[in-house]
């Protein structure tokens, strides 16, 4: 079974080749970089291609895009140094079968194959955390599609406030703290909602507020 190996770092690299090597099960290639990653996996079929996110050329994530684009037989597993939510979120988007933290790799990447190779996902257990509040939020459509269940009570009323078209400033003196308390709120309700734009918070409170009790 092959198995290609990213990454731009020596000795990750020559590491994981060892890894996996000793178990004589798998034939290794290697890659130093995503361009030549993204060849390999296009040339040798790989099974599964393990790739380090941050790569010279072409990072690991848009190999793994360009992968997901051209719907190629490949599951791919990501190596990362960053305990990053948002870049987890995006992995799993796109089908990212492994993620898995370089302070772990050797110790976890026999693990993580087994469970691809299965069809099953594996994750770092240190992000563990980021699975469980991704799954709560695909859940929560169902029973709150409009994410007000996501808001705190204080944010709840920033937005009935700002649906009677009151400014920050006036929503921070009616309430006697600082006009950046207020942005900060407004921050937090747009990261909930996952809103962005100059007048897509306004919107959305004028448009919601009434099934705020």
């Amino acid at each position: 079974m092959k198995i290609l190996i990213a990454d731009d770092h020596p000795l990750m690299l020559k590491g994981l080749h060892q890894v996996l090597e000793s178990q004589k099960k798998y034939e290794i290639i290697t890659a130093q970089n995503g361009e030549e990653a993204l060849g390999c996996i296009r040339k040798e079929k790989p099974r599964i291609a393990i790739l380090d996110i941050e790569m010279p050329k072409t990072t690991g994530f848009e190999v793994a895009q360009q992968v997901h684009y051209e719907s190629l037989p490949v599951d791919i597993i990501f190596l990362t140094m960053y305990k990053d939510e948002s870049m987890f979120n995006k992995a799993m988007d796109i089908g990212v079968k492994g993620y898995v933290l370089k302070e772990n790799t050797v110790s976890e990447i026999t693990q993580c194959l087994q469970n691809v190779l299965k069809g099953d996902h594996y994750l770092s257990p240190a992000i563990s955390n980021f699975l469980i509040r991704r799954n709560t939020k695909l859940v929560s459509p169902a029973s709150d599609k409009d994410g007000l269940n996501a808001l705190t009570r204080t944010e709840k009323r920033i937005i009935k406030e700002l649906a009677d078209l009151r400014t920050s400033q006036e929503i921070a003196d009616e309430h006697n703290v600082s006009i950046k308390t207020i942005q900060n709120h407004r921050n937090n309700i747009c990261n909930k909602l996952g809103l962005s734009g100059t007048h897509a918070l306004l919107k959305y409170a004028v448009e919601h507020a009434s099934k705020i009790k």
